[in-house]
């Protein structure tokens, strides 16, 4: 097992109450969330479904800290995806903020190899769902 980073931060015209409300309302996720549904299964437990079916992953979750409007940081709990994921909102003014989502995920030595091209496309992705984020705003 071999720890990896992935990071995208976003500026967004929109205060950090109503990002960090959208951000956290886990059904509108495919509002805005690049291929991705998700639900809260239990209090403080989501399930998170990327990509057309029957071609995708299941990533659950668990919530471990939740400080709205600021922070929501969970554990991937998944099968495929393991590991430790945030998102930070940090006002910027009355009516901006900035959105700063971060991963620390485990991957296991057989999928290091295509560490390389996975970061470039999850960092892809993740800045085109923070620019639909903020249109949403």
């Amino acid at each position: 097992m071999s720890i990896r980073y992935a990071a995208v931060s976003m500026d967004v015209a929109a205060p950090a109450e109503a990002a960090f409300a959208l951000i956290t309302d886990w059904p509108r996720h495919r509002e805005w969330m690049f291929m991705t549904d998700a639900r809260e299964t239990a209090p403080g437990e989501i399930a998170a479904y990327t990509g057309i079916r029957p071609f995708g992953f299941l990533d659950t979750m668990t919530i471990t800290r939740f400080e709205p409007p600021h922070v929501v940081e969970v554990d991937h709990t998944g099968a495929l995806v393991r590991g430790a994921g945030a998102v930070r909102v940090t006002p910027r003014g009355p009516a901006a903020c900035r959105v700063i989502w971060a991963e620390r995920l485990e991957v296991p030595w057989w999928a290091l190899p295509a560490w390389p091209l996975a970061h470039a496309a999850s960092v892809l992705l993740a800045r085109r769902s923070l620019r639909r984020l903020a249109s949403l705003l």
